[in-house]
């Protein structure tokens, strides 16, 4: 063992007073450890959040979506689904006929979102679809269009499985009153639940061709939903489909449909990182304290241990590595439980917030590795540099002068 690293040591364990280590060592190590425990869980929280409503959009979302300018559908759609699922990173791609319809239910009605779907592609990327809430999907062979209702929809316009309701939608039929509604009765067939509130109260699943038959399509459709592999890389991968679609047709990715919501979160993440560091930074002058106090009460130390010829990088070796101890220290118990606390939310679902209004039933903290280790490397790169003004001052005391009156 260094004889450095020996007399640094001693100097935060020697007894004091009958106290295992200084009041003002301990506040030291108290300050570092509560800014790094809360950075810790800030950044949890944040990240945990950030997640769960990523995951929550694109599990009732698509990565990527092909649109088309006109009203008349893109069609020989099979072909150009075909084209886009040889795109390198496109898992699958399926077609859907989207519009807006007014749902009469047994106890009200509702304008909801239709979405016209080939359920058998769409159950393959969707865990929602494959264990509904109640009832089954919708079956080609039925006499009568079944129809997929998200929970908080059904509630609303008081309808479940085996009710009947009717959708009005904005394509028009030609009857002798003139242009009408077109107006379709289907039969509930299931519930689904997939947790994005937005989604759930507002969303109606049938059939593509029952879809197509309702507004009017024919043979056409109006976006084509794409699932990538990487969703980090949806914008490179958007360029490439770009390349195979006709002139009509636009793209759009997930990061587009929810930038301002992404980028708020990401704004907000980092702001708190750099918040809390300024904590941290305000703990990081306690070390500058306790060691400045430190290097007044061992001067007559350091004079004896000059005088027996250790070096001034000796003396400064030995007051940087306190000042390190007391970080690693700080540093060290605010990780543990900063992830001891996340622990313990995550399992007892502690924070619980409104669904209806954040997407998600209870705050999530999870933290990066990555995120783990900046917490940690800035916190003791900022209480390392705490070290050098008071190390570099006990290097100067005069032997002399700190010997004077001995």
């Amino acid at each position: 063992m260094d004889y450095e690293y020996f007399v640094a040591k001693r100097y935060l364990t020697a007894k004091r007073k009958q106290a295992f280590i200084s009041v003002i060592t301990f506040i030291s190590i108290l300050g570092i450890t509560i800014g790094v425990m809360a950075l810790v869980i800030a950044i949890a929280l944040i990240t945990g959040f950030q997640g769960d409503v990523q995951d929550k959009i694109l599990g009732s979302t698509s990565h990527i979506i092909i649109r088309d300018y006109s009203e008349g559908g893109l069609e020989d759609y099979e072909q150009l689904i075909s084209r886009v699922g040889g795109v390198d990173g496109v898992i699958n791609a399926s077609p859907v006929v989207l519009d807006y319809g007014l749902i009469i239910g047994v106890v009200k009605s509702q304008g909801a979102m239709l979405r016209g779907v080939d359920f058998e592609r769409e159950k393959e990327s969707s865990p929602w679809l494959q264990d509904l809430s109640m009832g089954d999907l919708p079956d080609p062979e039925a006499k009568r269009d079944g129809i997929l209702l998200g929970r908080d929809l059904s509630f609303s316009i008081g309808a479940t499985v085996g009710d009947r309701v009717t959708v009005l939608t904005s394509a028009s039929r030609l009857s002798p009153m003139g242009l009408l509604p077109r107006m379709r009765q289907f039969v509930v067939t299931g519930i689904f639940h997939t947790g994005l509130y937005d989604f759930d109260s507002a969303t109606a699943l049938v059939s593509l061709r029952a879809a197509q038959r309702a507004f009017n399509l024919e043979n056409s459709i109006n976006l084509i939903q794409v699932r990538i592999s990487n969703i980090s890389r949806a914008s490179e991968t958007s360029e490439q489909i770009k390349e195979l679609l006709p002139p009509q047709a636009y793209v759009i990715t997930w990061m587009e449909l929810n930038r301002a919501l992404f980028s708020a979160l990401k704004l907000e993440k980092q702001l708190m990182f750099l918040t809390i560091t300024l904590i941290v930074l305000v703990a990081a002058l306690n070390i500058i304290a306790t060691l400045i106090l430190m290097v007044m009460e061992k001067t007559r130390d350091i004079g004896i241990l000059k005088a027996m010829g250790t070096t001034s990088r000796s003396i400064r070796k030995i007051f940087f590595l306190q000042g390190a101890m007391i970080g690693v220290i700080g540093t060290a118990a605010g990780t543990v439980l900063g992830l001891i606390w996340c622990w313990l939310a995550n399992t007892f679902e502690l924070i619980k917030v409104p669904q209806e209004i954040y997407v998600i039933a209870f705050v999530p903290f999870r933290i990066k590795p990555l995120d783990l280790l900046m917490i940690i490397g800035v916190t003791l790169l900022i209480s390392f540099l705490s070290t050098l003004f008071p190390s570099h001052r006990a290097s100067k005391v005069d032997p002399v002068e700190a010997l004077k009156y001995e």
